[in-house]
């Protein structure tokens, strides 16, 4: 498949840490495939941020979604609860709260996050872009 083409995946997970891992290998394996290997390293270090967040902030299932489109990689995790993320952090200050929005405020090139409704269940969409360039 061409790397200009838009592609995108879903990976539906539970509410288990060992998800963040099962994560980090998928997103690997996908920008491996796409020939997007340059992006893989901070892919990882997003995507784990944003799927810990979910797992261990909520209570129920989470989603990993990675899209590319246009030159830009999309990465988003999506959980039940609809409450905001918390703020995000300083890094390099004490504390675990926020520290891993400030990791992905500081190495994706755009971040934010919205609620969702679907099917009748309410929750949010956190997401980071980086562009191929």
């Amino acid at each position: 498949m061409p790397e200009n083409e838009p592609w995108e995946y879903t990976l539906y997970i539970p509410n288990d840490l060992r998800a963040v891992t099962v994560a980090r290998r998928t997103l690997r394996l996908i920008l491996t495939m796409h020939g997007l290997i340059r992006l893989t390293d901070t892919a990882e270090l997003l995507a784990a941020e944003l799927v810990s967040n979910a797992v261990r902030h909520t209570k129920g299932p989470a989603a990993l979604r990675v899209r590319w489109s246009a030159g830009v990689l999309r990465i988003g995790a999506w959980d039940a609860d609809p409450e905001p993320p918390e703020p995000p952090g300083e890094l390099g200050v004490p504390g675990e709260e926020g520290r891993g929005l400030a990791l992905v405020r500081a190495c994706a090139d755009l971040w934010g996050w919205q609620p969702l409704a679907r099917h009748g269940n309410r929750g949010k969409y956190v997401w980071c872009e980086l562009a191929a360039a």
